[in-house]
């Protein structure tokens, strides 16, 4: 089937499984460590596992902080839509700022 001709569901699952084979071999054998794909569509809708680590997330936060679980779970979603909105704004429009220059670059580069 082509991409518009499969359910949301589906092409989230699709391509949490395609993130798995390509990333779960690396980090389980060389780093130890647990993937878990985080597939995220533009209109805000997520993958199974996506939702699951928010799921857990949120419950760990209600714990710790005192809101509640809705509003734990608002606000971890709300805090990842502004960071992906910052990071694609940036992208696609450059960094505008005063470059901060690191000593090993500017020696590298004479500078």
């Amino acid at each position: 089937k082509q991409w518009y001709q499969r359910r949301v569901r589906g092409t989230y699952k699709s391509k949490e499984t395609e993130k798995k084979t390509d990333y779960q071999h690396r980090l389980t054998e060389v780093e130890g460590g647990v993937f878990t794909p985080l597939v995220m569509s533009t209109t805000g809708g997520v993958g199974k596992e996506f939702s699951t680590m928010l799921c857990q997330l949120a419950a760990k936060k209600e714990k710790s902080s005192g809101y509640s679980y809705q509003q734990c779970k608002r606000y971890i979603r709300l805090r990842l839509s502004f960071s992906m909105v910052r990071s694609v704004t940036l992208s696609l429009r450059g960094y505008r700022g005063s470059p901060k220059c690191e000593t090993t670059s500017c020696e590298l580069y004479n500078l």
